[in-house]
């Protein structure tokens, strides 16, 4: 697909994240914004995947897990816009009986959810073990995982990258969104973690960077690390990400990472991000 229709779709995902986050009067605004672009362009541009015959296997098909699993607006926004179950389910989010829960879960059969998310520092591992049943299958897909950086304080993260690395899952492709930023101020203040790139070099795993909020460079970026996939080696990148990407009173600050806009914040927010697809 094009970059600029890459673009606009990115646009009308982060209006769903604004809508359904005001809708519910909670949410994860912050973080899902910052991520917008990437989970555009993997599920528009770069995953193979075939939304009209989900199963929870995913034979012959790339299989993402989504780690961070606050960040659900937008994986509802995108798995929704890109034919997984009707966008109108958006508004439903976070209400009484919706299967779109605050975080990802499994129990109620959503279309394009493997397995439920959200309680930090899981989903590497799950990725991994993934990723290992298709080689074991012979199946020649790739597994994507996508990470907070604020996870890299957990210690299951590190077990998970230590493994990959010394049984070469090179297969497995994550992903760390480095925004800086968690619940109570940045990582950096919190727990920091140090240089990550010779930390996941140590563990045998080859290292990408890229701007997590330039379309083109996601694009250069993602084809880079399928090239490198199948050698031997797992691979991760570090995306640099601004939390509330895209609406401005949102940006460079924490305080968006769990709280939902107001009325008059959602129109400001909404007046920033052009509608490309219709509102749900």
């Amino acid at each position: 697909m094009e970059t600029e229709k890459l673009k606009d779709i990115a646009s009308q995902v982060r209006r769903d994240i604004i809508r359904q986050t005001h809708g519910a009067n909670s949410g994860h605004p912050g973080g899902s914004l910052g991520c917008a672009d990437l989970m555009t362009a993997l599920y528009f541009g770069f995953m193979k995947h075939q939304p009209e015959k989900f199963d929870m296997e995913g034979k012959n098909q790339d299989v993402f897990f989504l780690s961070n699993g606050h960040i659900s607006p937008l994986w509802y926004s995108v798995l929704a816009r890109s034919g997984y179950f009707d966008s109108k389910e958006l508004a439903t989010f976070r209400k009484i009986n919706s299967r779109l829960q605050g975080h990802p879960a499994t129990h109620d059969g959503l279309p394009g959810i493997r397995v439920a998310s959200g309680s930090l520092g899981q989903g590497l591992s799950v990725a991994v073990g993934t990723a290992l049943s298709k080689k074991m299958n012979k199946d020649p897909q790739l597994v994507i995982c996508l990470c907070g950086d604020g996870e890299m304080e957990e210690g299951q993260i590190w077990e998970a990258i230590m493994y990959a690395g010394s049984k070469k899952v090179d297969n497995l492709l994550a992903i760390v969104d480095v925004n800086n930023q968690q619940i109570d101020g940045s990582v950096d203040h919190v727990l920091p973690y140090g240089d990550l790139r010779p930390k996941f070099d140590s563990f045998g795993w080859v290292v990408l960077q890229m701007d997590g909020n330039v379309m083109e460079d996601i694009l250069i970026t993602l084809n880079k690390a399928k090239a490198l996939n199948f050698q031997g080696q797992p691979v991760v990148i570090l995306m640099k990400t601004e939390m509330g990407q895209g609406v401005d009173f949102m940006m460079h600050s924490h305080k968006w990472h769990g709280v939902a806009p107001n009325e008059e914040q959602t129109k400001n927010a909404l007046a920033q991000l052009r509608e490309t697809l219709g509102d749900y």
